[in-house]
């Protein structure tokens, strides 16, 4: 005779047994992406290209930055909270290339593969950089500063930091071109405005009050290029004005004449890269040690043209 009790405990005995022939649900790989900030368009392209690779490959994806591309204390902040929750992988644009090295060498022990982006760290943690080659798209803008004031004269720079990769490596992109190329163009000024606007305003409209014979200035990204176009609008001073990146501002100011021309970088495809690069670290699949996502220059002339159009963010 069969009563409950035996007939329970062959129930029970059967779910237990269908349970462990069942595979069991994966979780979701968990990458988290912190990034310099969000004030800037480049960050929120940056973002897009980080979500469509998360659709893409099944993965959850977290976005974060700090209010403004100064906050190196805070994104150190972010950086560890999310080390704390244990990610598949994680993200990292470095605020400054020095800062984090002690909490990436925690991520490294813990077994959690690093991904820079945008800029690298002064450390061969990273398994690899996803990035824009800084050095090279800077010489390009230098190359055409020569072109637009006849390869003499004297220049500026107004620079986002000198502290993360992305900072130095435009700085002496620009910089070490000139001085190997056009020994008549002077470097008279190299000023750092965070990548705020209203800060880079400020810093340009010093520059040009100290420099009335100055011919032109390259503004190192987003922020610091709009802010060396107010400047030299509210001086009345017309200078050759190259820029790094793009957004609706500095595209209307290419428009407008204000700005001769600027470099674009690929966000959407720095944040797919990444991504794609963390996925494929936390599976134990090689990864390169470099993926180089490309840069263009743009101008009235081409700003327009499908190839530059399609890299362009607002």
């Amino acid at each position: 005779m069969i009563t409950r009790r035996m007939l329970l405990g062959t129930l029970s005995a059967a779910v237990l047994v269908a349970s462990a022939s069942m595979p069991m649900a994966q979780e979701k790989m968990y990458i988290p992406l912190i990034s310099k900030g969000f004030q800037h368009q480049f960050w929120q392209a940056v973002k897009a290209g980080a979500d469509k690779a998360a659709a893409e490959f099944n993965v959850e994806v977290t976005f974060e930055g700090p209010d403004n591309e100064t906050m190196v204390d805070r994104q150190i902040d972010m950086l560890s909270a999310a080390l704390a929750k244990k990610p598949s992988a994680i993200g990292f644009a470095a605020l400054d290339s020095q800062a984090a090295i002690p909490l990436l060498k925690q991520a490294e022990g813990a077994g959690i593969p690093v991904i820079a982006f945008d800029s690298g760290v002064d450390s061969s943690i990273p398994v690899t950089t996803a990035a824009t080659d800084n050095k090279a798209a800077a010489a390009l803008t230098a190359e055409k500063m020569a072109e637009l004031i006849g390869d003499e004269g004297d220049v500026a720079l107004v620079v986002h930091d000198q502290t993360s990769r992305t900072g130095i490596d435009r700085r002496d992109g620009f910089v070490e071109w000139l001085a190997m190329n056009k020994p008549k163009i002077q470097v008279v000024a190299i000023e750092y405005g965070g990548g705020d606007q209203l800060k880079s305003t400020e810093i340009t409209k010093a520059i040009l009050q100290g420099n009335p014979n100055l011919k032109g200035i390259f503004g190192a990204n987003e922020g610091s290029a709009i802010g060396v176009v107010n400047g030299a609008r509210e001086m009345g001073r017309q200078v050759v004005i190259i820029g790094y990146d793009s957004g609706t501002a500095q595209k209307q100011a290419i428009r407008d004449g204000l700005m001769a021309g600027a470099i674009t970088q690929n966000p959407v495809g720095i944040g797919y890269e990444t991504v794609k690069a963390a996925v494929a670290a936390a599976k134990g699949e090689p990864v390169v040690p470099n993926i180089d996502t490309g840069f263009y220059y743009y101008d009235k002339s081409n700003i327009d043209a499908p190839e530059i159009a399609a890299v362009l963010y607002d």
